[in-house]
């Protein structure tokens, strides 16, 4: 590189005419280095004066390679010694288009994995793909095409298209949910759900899309009662379903949020879905006649430390066992009578307490939030005593109440005698070693329904065989792999029933005939785990090493839209949770930080008559308000990106139109993460960051053209007004290094970031050409300026870094070094500048016009007396306000100023 520049300078420049100005022989030095052909320094030695468009896509076109060998080869160096920092974005379903919500997400974790890298760590920055679920069934239905192709046709196409933007991920690690090696361990964690009592089949009144066919769980339907994907009105309909006992762990899962950080509000979200953990189910075997029916019911009670005392267990005229194929049903149905509580012959043997109470069916339509089984207490309940008086029902007292207002227990066995909170604690944890209930839930939050009756997803690994009951299929068999089918149509029930060959086979317990399950998995479970699978994607022993994962979890930054702030997070949390328990993990929580992010949201044009969306070549912009073509006002709004809508962008096009670079900038720079992006190009943002990258280019030329005039770089040649400058420019490099971090590390405001790197531009722009050639400060500046952009705009800093690695006469070792800006470490504070100082600037303004500076003990720089005593007194104050009525004085609480306000 050396040799290319000095063919470029036949003429030395110490010979040019002595009368000329410093500046005029930087603009000749800038001439000098700028031939009319375009080229790129990287490539032939020639730094462009300008970063043009055409340098930009040069630039692009160079380092887009090179950024990703660099980050490939980094992600195969197991060094044990660097520190681990997972940063994991919530892998996409494989629609087979990106869209700018996507571009937004995988460039904030590619931003946190570069800077992560820079700081010394091991970074691990995976992708994969949600690659079961309706829409590829649907799509194949409509199409004719068979789910799987299709599925993988899409992701090559977006994995693609992901490589274009850039975006350096460990693809090493990529992992797709509907590949046999990845659903063989959804299916093994199912096992384990299964043999751990977690894993359940009832009849249950399930909510059912009449258009997608399919049963949805309850977080599925809007509050309008419509499906949350294909928006169809929702229908009640009685099916034998698989659950997942997820409310065992509703309690340790609310008290864990208290351990994390703050969720952007997430935490608050996921402690109301969860509720208030003050009760528990038991459960009960029912009976008639004295006589099992094979029923086990679970009934819950928000006073469990009564449960001595229940008189009757109380269920809803809408209960399963009042509609399905029970067999208590008939006698149930014999004893209803419709608007009054119901006595039935049906008892409820209680397997905590071993007591047995009566069936009673409900007057009400609905209890308590979600419930549909309730035991009936009377010393803990008015409404309990008021039933079980009116049905003559027996009881126990199990509560006494002293003198002093305390409260024991009575009549309760082992448990008489304990005040009612110890009661409480000790009776539940019982129940809980004995497995007959005693988790601590709410009375809002259901078991998790998994059931699917459609092909595309995980099959359930369990067969029904008519002397076994429902087997689970033995590891060794796993996976139970998906069949070909020619028949999918879309409705009915599951297409797997209609697959002979596949569903008939033997029992793995007593080798008779048996029937496989033919539902398949909800694709939550898919995505409850896959967070653990990238720690170990290939191992084809297990669904990964234990010291794999522990390495690595818990995730340290998490990145995700807010639309899965509920369901998601809450089943992946209580995967991790159950896991832990199994002994298959350290951690219990599997996210430390959550970064929630906002939408992206387009420009539409609906017509305010009709309320159609409007194409933007329909509406006619040359009056002041746009008007429809048609005739007829126009309402401009911002929604979600969507074809109906017309205001959809396709981020090849954007990048191609602006640049990788200018896209992630634009990106981070026009809203804090976790708000709404309003895309308009016309806003200040697009601009802004066109304008920060030339400035930024414009940086380093004037520093190599300010090097080649001919004088060697000697510090001891500023003048006192200069070296003023060079303090001011190393405080704010100080500065700069300080903010850029804390917001990578604390709060990710990037665009706050980057409006500090912006103010440092700011001033390294103002510096005077002396300063440039002879200060070691603002070359170090620009440095760290260059290396803090790296991660937000990888392409711009890394042509950056290498011309200013090969300005002529470096004075800092940091040029020295070697590497690509993405393998420089990150810039620190100078520890001086941590140190407190004795005196501090004091700005003195008066009328809100600067007048000077005066330097004040730093001990009294906040006490406003003293600051007001000594201004007066100094130099300043004394030729400017001595003679002058001061009606004001203000003293900044946030920076070093104070100004007077006077009479003029």
């Amino acid at each position: 590189m050396q040799t290319s520049l000095r063919r470029l300078t036949p003429v030395p420049l110490c010979a040019v005419q002595p009368c000329r100005s410093r500046t005029a022989l930087l603009s000749s030095a800038l001439r000098i280095l700028s031939p009319s052909i375009r080229t790129l320094f990287s490539e032939t030695g020639v730094w462009e004066k300008d970063y043009r468009t055409e340098t930009r896509h040069r630039v692009e076109k160079w380092w887009h390679p090179r950024i990703m060998e660099h980050w490939r080869k980094d992600a195969l160096d197991g060094d044990s010694n660097r520190k681990k920092f997972y940063v994991l974005s919530m892998f996409p379903y494989p629609s087979g288009r990106l869209h700018m919500g996507h571009v937004r997400v995988y460039t904030i974790s590619d931003t946190i994995g570069h800077f992560q890298r820079m700081r010394g760590h091991q970074v691990l920055n995976p992708m994969g793909w949600d690659a079961f679920g309706l829409p590829a069934e649907n799509a194949a239905i409509e199409r004719g095409l068979d789910p799987e192709e299709w599925t993988k046709s899409n992701i090559q196409s977006m994995r693609e298209q992901l490589d274009s933007l850039g975006l350096c991920f460990n693809w090493d690690r990529e992992i797709t949910t509907c590949l046999p090696d990845y659903y063989k361990w959804t299916q093994y964690l199912f096992i384990k759900l299964f043999e751990a009592g977690l894993a359940y089949q009832k009849e249950a009144v399930v909510n059912w899309d009449p258009i997608d066919q399919t049963v949805l769980a309850d977080e599925q339907v809007d509050e309008s009662g419509r499906s949350w994907r294909s928006g169809a009105l929702v229908e009640q309909k009685l099916l034998t379903q698989w659950f997942i006992k997820t409310t065992n762990y509703a309690k340790p899962l609310l008290d864990a949020l208290e351990d994390l950080p703050e969720w952007y509000g997430v935490k608050a979200m996921q402690a109301n879905w969860i509720g208030e953990c003050t009760g528990c189910y038991f459960d009960f075997k029912l009976k008639i006649n004295g006589t099992e029916m094979g029923e086990t019911l679970s009934a819950y009670s928000s006073t469990p430390e009564m449960v001595f005392g229940a008189a009757y267990l109380a269920i809803l005229p809408s209960h399963r066992l009042l509609h399905g194929s029970s067999s208590v049903r008939s006698v149930l149905q014999q004893a209803f009578q419709p608007g009054q509580d119901s006595l039935t012959e049906v008892t409820a043997h209680n397997l905590f307490t071993g007591l047995e109470v009566p069936v009673v069916i409900s007057h009400k339509e609905a209890f308590d939030d979600y419930l549909d089984t309730v035991i009936g207490i009377p010393d803990g309940s008015e409404e309990d005593l008021s039933v079980a008086r009116v049905l003559n029902l027996r009881w126990t007292t199990v509560l006494k109440t002293h003198k002093d207002g305390t409260q024991t227990l009575i009549n309760s066995q082992e448990f008489s005698d304990l005040t009612r909170e110890h009661a409480f604690h000790s009776i539940t944890q019982k129940a809980r070693e004995q497995g007959v209930g005693g988790h601590l839930t709410s009375s809002k939050l259901r078991d998790w329904l998994i059931s699917r009756q459609r092909y595309w997803g995980t099959p359930i690994p369990v067969v029904h065989c008519d002397s076994c009951g429902a087997v689970a299929v033995p590891e060794e068999e796993l996976p139970v792999t998906l069949p070909k089918t020619q028949s999918l149509t879309g409705k009915g029930a599951s297409p797997l029933g209609a697959v002979h060959d596949w569903v008939n086979c033997k029992c793995p317990r007593c080798k008779g005939p048996a029937r496989r399950e033919t539902d398949t998995m909800d694709t939550f479970v898919d995505s409850a785990w896959y967070y653990f699978r990238y720690t170990d994607p290939h191992n084809s022993d297990r669904p990964f090493e234990r010291h794999l994962a522990d390495h690595w979890l818990p995730v340290d930054v998490y990145i995700g839209g807010k639309e899965h702030a509920v369901m998601h997070l809450y089943y992946a949390r209580f995967l991790c949770h159950f896991c832990k328990d199994q002994g298959l993990v350290a951690h219990r929580e599997p996210f430390w930080k959550l970064l929630v992010q906002g939408l992206i949201k387009g420009q539409t044009f609906k017509s305010a008559d009709s309320g159609q969306y409007l194409k933007r070549e329909e509406i006619d912009f040359t009056g002041k308000e746009p008007v429809a073509l048609s005739g007829g006002s126009v309402e401009v709004t911002f929604e979600k990106m969507s074809k109906s809508k017309h205001n959809g962008l396709d981020p090849q096009e954007v990048v191609q139109q602006y640049g990788v670079d200018t896209v992630r900038l634009y990106i981070l720079y026009a809203a804090p993460p976790e708000q709404d992006i309003l895309w308009n190009v016309k806003t200040d943002a697009l601009p802004g960051v066109l304008r920060w990258q030339s400035r930024l280019w414009q940086l380093v030329t004037k520093l190599r053209g300010a090097r080649q005039l001919g004088d060697v770089p000697n510090s001891s040649l500023l003048k006192k007004k200069e070296l003023a400058e060079v303090k001011k420019i190393w405080e704010n490099k100080n500065y700069a290094v300080q903010e850029v971090t804390a917001h990578f590390t604390e709060d990710f405001l990037f665009n706050a970031a980057l409006s500090r790197l912006m103010g440092l531009t700011n001033t390294l722009s103002s510096a005077t050409v002396r300063v440039l050639q002879h200060s070691v400060e603002f070359e170090e500046a620009l440095v760290a300026l260059v290396i803090m952009t790296a991660p937000m705009a990888p392409h711009l800093a890394s042509e950056l870094w290498a011309g200013l690695c090969s300005v002529k006469n470096p004075l800092s070792p940091l040029l020295l070094r070697g590497g690509d800006v993405l393998q420089q470490p990150w810039p620190i504070v100078d520890p001086k500048y941590l140190e407190a100082p004795d005196f501090v600037e004091l700005s003195v303004l008066i009328n809100n016009k600067p007048c000077g500076t005066v330097m004040v003990p730093l001990q009294v720089s906040k006490d406003f007396s003293r600051v007001q005593q000594l201004v007066l007194e100094s130099p300043i104050g004394q030729k400017h306000l001595s003679k002058r009525s001061i009606k004001r004085a203000i003293l900044s609480p946030r920076t070093a100023l104070i100004n007077f306000l006077v009479d003029e």
